[in-house]
């Protein structure tokens, strides 16, 4: 655990700059909240590709099978990757909490169409790079895409690892529940209720079971290993800077 408090120790900084950001105090109303969306919803789709990358990387998923080195670490991806890619949601479907997110969206009128441009350019094989080049949207967040797929590109698990467990959705504070409540209050016509449930889900998993999980694969796959642990510091930093760059063009496109 030393070794995981020097991480935090190291980001502390930018995790501070995240929890106070002044993003959180601007939305006040549906408007503003229909834009955070719009912005965030790249983050939490790119998410998914570094738990796929981690899941490649750290169980089988090739034929024929063969168990992975790490048989506590192959447990603790499969399980993050069984909520992640089919949680049960609001309505009792089985979701992923990407098509959650997309599901509570269009709830509150946010406009999903160059996120599903995106997708279905990817699904045409258009190339990832040229497809995020190519978005409408703020260059910030392009370089926050660009900067996920350049660490799952990069190929080294323990990389991977730290984005995705420093760098991710765990740094949404629980404050934000509450807010949302808010702004349903004071707007009766907007059904935030998928959007709550959203946010809810992720805090309570991330809180009570992925994130123990992923601070657990952070200190098997760093082990002994100096040099892992320093690039995980590294990567968690500039991580959490690119997440402080996305909150910052979100929070400058709010009126």
């Amino acid at each position: 655990m030393e070794r995981i408090e020097a991480v935090n120790k190291f980001i502390a900084d930018e995790r501070n700059v995240l929890l106070q950001h002044p993003l959180y105090r601007k939305i006040s109303h549906i408007g503003d909240l229909q834009k955070f969306t719009e912005g965030h919803v790249y983050a939490v789709w790119d998410f998914m590709s570094l738990l796929k990358a981690l899941q490649i990387k750290l169980t089988c998923v090739e034929v024929p099978w063969f168990a992975s080195a790490l048989p506590s670490t192959r447990y603790l991806i499969n399980e993050i990757v069984l909520a992640e890619e089919s949680d049960e949601y609001i309505d009792g479907r089985r979701l992923s909490h990407f098509e959650m997110y997309l599901d509570a969206m269009a709830a509150i009128g946010a406009k999903t169409d160059v996120m599903l441009q995106l997708e279905r350019e990817l699904r045409l094989h258009k190339p990832l790079m040229s497809a995020i080049a190519d978005l409408p949207i703020d260059e910030r967040i392009k370089d926050f895409l660009r900067f996920t797929f350049s660490t799952i590109e990069g190929g080294e698990a323990h990389r991977i690892a730290s984005a995705f467990t420093f760098g991710r959705e765990d740094l949404i504070p629980d404050m934000f529940t509450s807010l949302l409540k808010g702004i349903q209050d004071g707007a009766p016509t907007a059904d935030l209720s998928k959007l709550i449930y959203y946010f809810q889900r992720h805090i309570e998993l991330d809180g009570d079971e992925h994130g123990p999980l992923a601070m657990q694969m952070i200190a098997e796959l760093g082990g002994d290993d100096e040099l892992k642990w320093k690039e995980m510091q590294e990567t968690a930093k500039e991580a959490l800077q690119k997440r402080i760059a996305l909150w910052d063009a979100i929070e400058e496109g709010l009126a």
